[in-house]
């Protein structure tokens, strides 16, 4: 009896169990109907509600005038008024506390020229700040143009070029006037630099730095390692050259560059430059007398640059190492006393020389310090029977020399403050300490900076 009693229970629940699950399964299955009908009136009505104040609206809205067309969209609009070249501005400034008398610096051995020279005015200074407009002009050329605006309010063109989009073998054109790639630290604007001002050899050889106005051929080698090379020809107006008003080219240049990497954390560059331009009456002042050179002028030039980064990520810490050797000749004539009725017209050639060498380790995040040194060789000019080498006081023979400390911060890619601490012994025996604070800020769209 009880052996029945209990198999009938077995099947009851085997038998009742489907049936049970399918009666909840119905359950929850009208349940979601009821959502679905629930967010559909839900959205019915929001879009109702919407085509109403639609109506409304434009039973609200001017009619337009017959004749005058309708305002365009929120979305042409802004088309219309889309900036293109696209724009960037560089804001810099410093402090300076100088011991000697700035405007008594001189390179001394060497003839001044340019207008980057020295380490600029005492206290608060506004800088060079650039203002810069490029854009893709069609699907063979770009252009680009810097406007550099200095601190006694003046404007000047630091560069105005166009350039082409890749021609056809790796070769590249670009025309106009242009930052020259002679060397290495030449091409790089100003607040790219990782010391406040340019390296002696610069301001020496080059009055800060080599800018003609003329064409650009490069050509980059198809290789795994990087080749390129590369020639320049100007109308010869910029330092060491001047303006000499003739047809033709005034100034050339060859330049070549080999790099490549060493594993995943270092690569490297080194290059090869050569300037030829020549001067006419190219004048300079010394000691309340005016002289002019008038010959040619060939510049020599080899760098290299040394990076490394942790497995190439140098947002941590990275160091860089960094320099370059100069050789400049020159031979002509001097015009001794040129404004004078007494001027005395000679031979002079000169052959002169220098150099920097220079580190920056990042040893944390968003902090660097650096370290650089620059020496410079004016050697003895070779003047002419008529000339007087005591009437020439600058090009009285020595060899310059500085020793620069700085520390930088920058919060972001678009900021850098900057501590800069150099011994100056430019001029015999008037040593000039130099402290500079300065800061560099950057606005709107910026290029990646090169190599």
């Amino acid at each position: 009896m009880l052996k029945h009693t209990v198999l009938a229970a077995a099947l009851a629940a085997a038998f009742g169990a489907p049936f049970s699950a399918r009666a909840a399964g119905d359950k929850e299955l009208a349940q979601l109907r009821e959502e679905i009908r629930q967010m559909k009136q839900d959205y019915e009505a929001r879009i109702q509600a919407l085509e109403n104040r639609l109506q409304a609206a434009e039973a609200q809205a001017v009619p337009t005038p017959a004749g005058q067309p309708p305002a365009p969209a929120a979305g042409a609009t802004a088309n219309a008024n889309a900036f293109n070249p696209e724009m960037s501005l560089i804001l810099g400034g410093t402090y300076a506390n100088l011991q000697q008398d700035p405007r008594q610096f001189r390179i001394q051995g060497f003839v001044p020229g340019g207008e980057d020279i020295g380490p600029g005015a005492r206290s608060f200074n506004l800088g060079e700040s650039e203002l810069t407009l490029r854009a893709n002009i069609d699907p063979q050329f770009a252009g680009q143009m810097t406007f550099a605006l200095a601190a006694d309010n003046s404007v000047g063109v630091e560069e105005a070029f166009f350039r082409t989009r890749g021609l056809s073998n790796g070769l590249n054109l670009k025309g106009g006037r242009f930052l020259s790639a002679i060397g290495y630290l030449n091409s790089q604007h100003a607040h790219a630099w990782d010391f406040v001002d340019a390296p002696l050899a610069y301001q020496a050889f080059f009055g800060g730095q080599f800018r003609p106005d003329g064409v650009q051929l490069t050509w980059l080698a198809p290789a795994e390692r990087f080749v390129e090379l590369g020639v320049e020809a100007g109308n010869g107006a910029a330092f060491p050259g001047s303006d000499r008003n003739k047809n033709g080219i005034g100034s050339s240049a060859l330049f070549a560059h080999v790099g490549d990497d060493i594993g995943d954390s270092a690569s490297w560059r080194l290059g090869a430059s050569l300037l030829h331009t020549s001067a006419a009456q190219r004048s300079f002042d010394d000691g309340g007398v005016t002289s002019a050179f008038s010959g040619r002028s060939n510049t020599w030039i080899v760098d290299g640059i040394y990076k490394w980064a942790p497995n190439g990520n140098a947002a941590q810490t990275n160091f860089k190492l960094q320099g370059e050797y100069f050789r400049r000749r020159e031979t002509g004539t001097l015009d001794f006393a040129s404004t004078s009725p007494a001027a005395v017209t000679d031979a002079y050639a000169s052959a002169q020389s220098g150099w920097y060498l220079q580190g920056v380790y990042q040893f944390r995040p968003l902090w660097r310090v650096g370290l650089r040194y620059d020496k410079l060789y004016s050697g003895t000019p070779d003047l002419g029977a008529t000339l007087d080498r005591a009437s020439l006081p600058l090009l009285t023979s020595y060899n310059p020399s500085r020793s620069t400390v700085m520390l930088d911060y920058s919060p972001s890619e678009f900021s850098r403050l900057r501590l800069q601490v150099a011994r100056d012994k430019s001029r015999p025996g008037a040593s000039d300490n130099q402290i500079f604070l300065q800061y560099i800020m950057s606005l709107g769209a910026h290029g990646a900076h090169t190599f």
